[in-house]
């Protein structure tokens, strides 16, 4: 069993491809939040995977995260895009737009967000986060589209599953970060540290409580923009996907050179 790019998936995707065949993967980090399904979109082979399980059982901080992203190695995945629902902390952010962020602040805790617990003394950097050429893919692929995607953005993830407190949305808006999210962290440095690119796509499903002139946050709210903008985020994907090409030689694929003490 083999593929090419991965993609995960939140709520929503679980269909994302059709035609599909469903693999048990092992890992050395127990099971991933459900067996990926392999398919095909234009001529390149996808792994999918739901990060939440397939019922959405799994709370954010709960996802086995290194299982998840060491399952999609095992499938031969170099090239992986980690689509998530967020909040905006800008009130110049519409509902439903997308942001290819380029940069996270972790406001998790307890994750394990490492594959190198020891002997060997691992520090993989984490200065740019993203693949600077699936993010490229992505951005130029929506604005043929016309679908409405910034270039560049910080997402801020916190632990979950409960929301802001007002006290704290204001501390985050002060800080100039652009999207508020529960799983973007440590999905993207996973990736990373096994020499695999990622990028994300941050869909704006609600305003993060205290935005000047929005609503405060709630989980129905957030279903509702997501289930109607899913065809939004899927034709993103079968666009972009049919254009991701082998992994270059880049700061992803060179991860750990010169990590290791």
């Amino acid at each position: 069993m083999h593929a090419e790019i991965g993609v995960f998936g939140g709520s929503g995707l679980y269909e994302l491809l059709d035609d599909v065949e469903e693999v048990e993967v092992e890992t050395p980090f127990g099971a991933p939040s459900a067996p990926p399904v392999l398919g095909a979109i234009g001529g390149k082979r996808v792994a999918f995977l739901p990060r939440h399980g397939r019922r959405h059982e799994l709370p954010p901080a709960q996802i086995n995260y290194r299982a998840n992203v060491w399952a999609f190695r095992e499938l031969g995945v170099r090239r992986i895009i980690g689509p998530c629902a967020s909040g905006a902390l800008r009130a110049d952010l519409g509902l439903g737009e997308f942001v290819v962020c380029d940069q996270f602040v972790d406001r998790t805790a307890g994750r394990k967000d490492t594959f190198y617990e020891g002997p060997e003394t691992t520090h993989v950097s984490a200065a740019d986060p993203y693949c600077p050429d699936l993010r490229r893919i992505l951005v130029e692929t929506a604005g043929e589209l016309g679908i409405p995607a910034r270039d560049g953005g910080t997402v801020e993830v916190i632990q979950g599953p409960r929301f802001s407190t007002n006290a704290e949305s204001a501390w985050f808006q002060r800080m100039g970060w652009d999207v508020i999210n529960m799983t973007a962290y440590p999905e993207c440095h996973l990736a990373r540290e096994l020499e695999l690119c990622y990028a994300t796509i941050a869909m704006v499903t609600d305003y993060d409580v205290g935005v000047e002139g929005s609503e405060p946050v709630s989980a129905d709210r957030v279903v509702e923009v997501f289930t109607g903008n899913n065809a939004k985020l899927r034709e993103l994907l079968f666009a972009a996907i049919p254009k991701i090409g082998p992994q270059p030689d880049d700061i992803c694929a060179n991860a750990l050179r010169g990590a290791r003490l």
